[in-house]
């Protein structure tokens, strides 16, 4: 007899899936690029009654296709997360993209499938349905990051990405095969026995070296980074702010559910080159952000250290790094998606502005605009009373209590570096010389990102949204 499939634990996949081939099929037959406009905000929408529907659900921890797929609190928190984050940046990047004539109908699909590869990138409970998710969400980022087709930059980006993005997944799946031919089994509840701390054999050592390298370049941590500030600079803005939100916090998850999921009994073996990972990224992206002229090349070094900090939560191997990585990677998404609602809006006649002198006494021409971007700065240096701080805050104490105090000393000096270049463009703002300025006019949806994540980072110190419970429910299903 034949075991019935349940479908029910990926039924959201299903159903995005569902919409994005009937989206594509439409709009390849109907109005094309006519259609653009309303498919990004229907999208958006869909995005968001999809995260509401899964993180209101109650629905228990089940798993589909044999393991393969696992429902959790984990994997439930993070899909959120992604999702209102995509819903975001498809939200303050339409009119951008309408006034840059980059307004295709693809655009929002391709967001689509890989927020779907994310989706399963964070319930993979297998190796091979982490690959899968892992290159439906490369396969469409590559894309989108030569979207611009007539800019050599765009497709020196998308190429570029492209070509080590293959790289890292040669390394992944090599890993994967030795994990395989060592442990006899791609299921992450097979292979958790043979990870035996201390006692782990050669070949699944390597393995897992290996897996931790693909996993690396996945969310641009030194030294597999060389990709991140050339593809940030290079891809459209609403690319460049969707690659720094969304598919980080994917990245980050699944590698916190696979060294935990997989190789959980043994973080004495991973826990440290982890740490050695989050220092040195920590510490490249502070120090190699502060000659930055572009701000996107600047958000790109950013971005680098700002990992560094989220795996020394990972490096914990502890529930309450795992919460605290959980917890940072929300915040850091919330910042950056008010950061780039701030860094579209940036123009001079028309065409887009990057470079961080334009920003020269902007306080005295937009006050309200520079404020909303100094909070956010702000919370991104980490300066108390901002939320930044407490994300911070929450990995650093989580790596003391696993014994890792050098790290969290670490990541106090690498946090004081990289708060100059933030500073910087704050003094910039306010101090800096006169000149003819940005006269960009702001869309509603950038101005409601913009303020809205401004006023998240003072308000969240209170109430935490919730946030920290449902990190902390999530760490206990992964971290048993």
């Amino acid at each position: 007899m034949t075991e019935t499939i349940n479908l029910v634990p990926a039924l959201p996949e299903l159903l995005l899936s569902v919409y994005a081939m009937a989206a594509l099929i439409l709009c390849a037959y109907t109005g094309k690029d006519g259609t653009t406009r309303a498919l990004t905000w229907i999208t958006a929408a869909v995005f968001t009654a999809m995260a509401i529907w899964i993180g209101a659900s109650p629905a228990p921890d089940a798993t589909a296709f044999h393991g393969a797929f696992i429902d959790d609190a984990f994997s439930r928190f993070a899909k959120v997360v992604i999702l209102l984050a995509a819903a975001a940046v498809l939200a303050m990047s339409e009119d951008w993209m309408h006034r840059q004539g980059l307004n295709r109908f693809e655009y929002p699909l391709l967001v689509t499938f890989a927020v779907i590869g994310m989706m399963m990138m964070v319930s993979a409970g297998d190796l091979i349905a982490l690959y899968v998710g892992l290159e439906l969400m490369s396969l469409s980022l590559y894309v989108v990051a030569a979207f611009r087709r007539d800019s050599l930059r765009s497709t020196e980006a998308g190429l570029k990405y492209f070509v080590l993005g293959a790289l890292s997944s040669g390394l992944l799946l090599y890993g994967a095969s030795l994990v395989y031919g060592y442990a006899g089994t791609t299921a992450f509840d097979g292979i958790i026995p043979h990870a035996t701390g201390g006692a782990m054999s050669t070949g699944l050592l390597l393995g897992l070296v290996f897996i931790i390298t693909g996993l690396a370049f996945k969310v641009s941590a030194v030294p597999f980074h060389m990709w991140t500030p050339d593809v940030y600079e290079g891809s459209p803005t609403p690319v460049t702010a969707f690659f720094a939100t969304a598919p980080k916090v994917a990245a980050m998850a699944l590698f916190a559910r696979v060294m935990h999921g997989a190789f959980g009994t043994a973080p004495g073996d991973w826990g440290q080159v982890i740490a050695v990972i989050a220092v040195a990224s920590m510490f490249l992206g502070a120090i190699a952000a502060i000659g930055q002229r572009d701000i996107k090349r600047l958000m790109a070094y950013s971005s680098i250290a700002h990992m560094g900090f989220a795996l020394v939560g990972l490096a914990a191997g502890t529930a309450q790094g795992v919460q605290a990585m959980l917890l940072y990677m929300a915040i850091y998404a919330a910042m950056n998606v008010g950061t780039f609602a701030f860094i579209l809006a940036m123009e001079k006649d028309g065409e887009p502005v990057t470079a961080i002198d334009a920003l020269n006494m902007h306080a005295r021409r937009q006050p309200v605009r520079a404020a909303a971007l100094l909070i956010l700065l702000f919370s991104l240096a980490g300066v108390p009373p901002m939320l930044g701080f407490f994300a911070k805050y929450g990995v650093l104490v989580a790596a003391v209590q696993a014994g890792y105090a050098w790290l969290a000393v670490a990541g106090v000096i690498a946090s004081v570096i990289g708060a100059y270049y933030y500073l910087r463009i704050v003094y910039l703002m306010y101090f800096g010389e006169e000149r003819t300025g940005l006269d960009g006019a702001i869309a509603p949806a950038q101005w409601v990102m913009l303020v809205g994540m401004a006023a998240v980072m003072v308000l969240g110190v209170v109430t935490l949204f919730g946030i920290e419970g449902a990190a902390q429910a999530a760490a206990q299903v992964l971290v048993r």
